[in-house]
């Protein structure tokens, strides 16, 4: 009893602290949208309520962050969305971010996120780290950048270094180092956005600062719960392909959370079952003036140092913020715009000093992995972000494909007087009146089956030689193999030389026989697989030397 009332506890507290920690950041995070901030607040009630209540992953907080911000503010920028349309199309596009996250998981599609690659989503949050900060430039100097392109705003910013507003630039900078300081210690850390918002917020109001714009100039925030407001079906068209995107980003960055923290009584959460808890999330908040939400790992983790040791943990996250708003919320509009940008600053860098490691490890891997992310990384300064996630997963897939058809290798089985067989190299032309056996490894793709020819012994001037093939593991069999199985066993008989098949699988044999590969190779030539290992390969050894004692032309 005594042990339920401390998880009790610690799971309030820790809502608690996560609730308080999503005021500065989920501000902040809709302010990099261009909404009005409230709809950060907003997005960590009802969606995150759901969400805690339905993924398998017990710890995870799902909520807005800024990729998941920046990709929205990308989505309604393409789809030409007017003011009017706001703030309708926002809660559409969280609408339509659960209905793909829905189904997603509803069809175990949760493997999917395995193909963004790390080397992409490195170039992917580098590059929207840098946004982050270009997007702030303009609150946290005074001095709005122009310019056709990011970089081209970011020279026109420190070309006009002149014209920042002193006061305006001195309180971001001294945002940035009150939360660098607050970051130093150890009680501190985890609350350092808090006390940086909080602190700022009071020294500019009680120093009086000219000149300082605060949130109140660009939006309300009402002491209130969001009210029920519906998506818009008339938009829809205009913003499924962006949601589309914005989905996988959010996906892709809650994937890790399950591994990160995992659950508390040990059982592994799937990939497929948060996919349906963050949709049902989105679902929900879409209705209540959420903005898109995902997993979250830096709000889990503030959670899980909080104390949080079950669901209720995100559960009570929601709770809180929604009564903190409700007594709190018209404080909000005096936060200087000036503070927010110095904490997306010092946000944005972390982001980006996280992927330090992984940019190490892409550099250390192949060329390919390299110039994908540095693709998506310069797609992601120059293009929509709704695009670059597409172009990534583009990149992560073709990536996969050329790796798949290039990761094939065939080897020689040498039978050993013990009955064991030894792996050495092919030989560069098959013997004539010999027995050779073939493995081969990572022949599962049917672009890998033109790589065979160039790979397998030379068949010129070759007489009476049995070639035993070992297909084991190969469940199923493409058109392209059957294809070229198909020539090469006659280009072999035309030689007066023999193919034998070993391990075949009971699915392959049928896709052999409808293929007429069975009645062209004789069945007596294939061996089915066994679960005992080497069974069927010394079957088809024993078969072979008998062929060639029979015909020893």
């Amino acid at each position: 009893m005594k042990d339920n009332d401390k998880g009790f506890r610690s799971n309030l507290i820790s809502g608690f602290a996560t609730g308080l920690f999503s005021i500065p950041e989920g501000m902040a995070y809709a302010k990099l949208a261009g909404v009005n901030p409230v709809y950060g607040l907003y997005s960590g009630m009802v969606a995150t309520l759901v969400a805690s209540m339905t993924t398998g992953s017990v710890l995870m907080i799902s909520t807005l962050t800024s990729a998941i911000a920046l990709s929205t503010a990308s989505v309604i920028a393409v789809a030409d969305i007017q003011q009017s349309q706001l703030p309708h199309a926002l809660f559409t596009v969280t609408f339509l971010v659960g209905v793909v996250m829905f189904l997603l998981g509803l069809l175990r599609l949760g493997s999917l996120v395995n193909f963004v690659s790390n080397a992409v989503m490195t170039g992917f949050v580098a590059g929207a780290s840098l946004l982050i900060m270009i997007g702030e430039l303009g609150d946290f100097s005074g001095y709005e950048p122009v310019g056709a392109n990011k970089l081209v705003k970011v020279f026109d910013w420190f070309g006009h270094i002149g014209e920042w507003d002193p006061v305006t630039t001195a309180v971001g900078l001294s945002t940035i180092v009150l939360m660098l300081l607050f970051k130093r210690f150890k009680f501190t850390r985890r609350l350092a956005a808090i006390i940086t918002l909080g602190l700022m917020t009071v020294v500019v109001h009680w120093l009086d600062l000219p000149a300082i714009e605060l949130v109140g100039s660009i939006a309300q925030i009402p002491n209130a719960l969001p009210m029920p407001m519906l998506p818009s079906i008339e938009l829809m068209p205009k913003l499924v392909l962006g949601s589309v995107s914005v989905a996988l980003v959010a996906l892709v960055q809650g994937a890790g959370i399950s591994t990160a923290y995992t659950n508390p009584d040990g059982n592994r959460s799937r990939a497929s079952r948060d996919f349906i808890g963050q949709g049902l999330g989105n679902l929900a908040g879409s209705f209540f003036q959420s903005m898109a939400t995902g997993g979250s790992l830096s709000r889990t983790g503030i959670s899980v140092s909080a104390g949080a040791s079950s669901r209720w943990g995100g559960i009570f996250a929601a709770l809180w913020l929604a009564v903190i708003v409700v007594l709190f919320g018209q404080l909000a509009e005096l936060v200087p715009l000036s503070v927010i940008a110095g904490m997306l600053m010092v946000i944005a860098t972390e982001l980006i000093l996280g992927r330090v490691h992984d940019a190490r490890l892409v550099w250390a891997s192949s060329y390919g992995s390299v110039a994908a992310g540095l693709l998506t990384f310069i797609c992601a300064l120059f293009i929509p972000l709704q695009w670059t996630v597409f172009l990534g997963t583009g990149f992560s897939i073709v990536l996969y494909v050329y790796s798949s058809a290039m990761h094939v290798e065939v080897k020689q089985l040498v039978p050993r007087a013990d009955g064991k067989f030894k792996v050495t190299d092919l030989p560069t032309v098959y013997p004539s009146g010999a027995v050779t056996i073939l493995t081969f490894r990572g022949t599962r793709f049917f672009a890998e089956i033109s790589l065979l020819d160039d790979l397998l012994p030379s068949r010129r001037g070759v007489r009476n030689a049995t070639i035993i093939m070992r297909t084991r593991w190969q469940e199923t069999v493409s058109s392209t193999a059957l294809k070229w199985l198909q020539r090469y066993q006659a280009e072999l008989q035309q030689g007066g030389n023999r193919l034998l098949l070993a391990g075949v699988s009971k699915a392959g044999l049928k896709e052999l026989e409808k293929a007429g590969l069975l009645e062209q190779i004789g069945r007596q030539n294939i061996f089915l697989a066994s679960p005992v290992l080497q069974e069927s390969l010394s079957e088809a050894l024993a078969a072979a030397r008998q062929l060639q004692a029979e015909d020893p032309c």
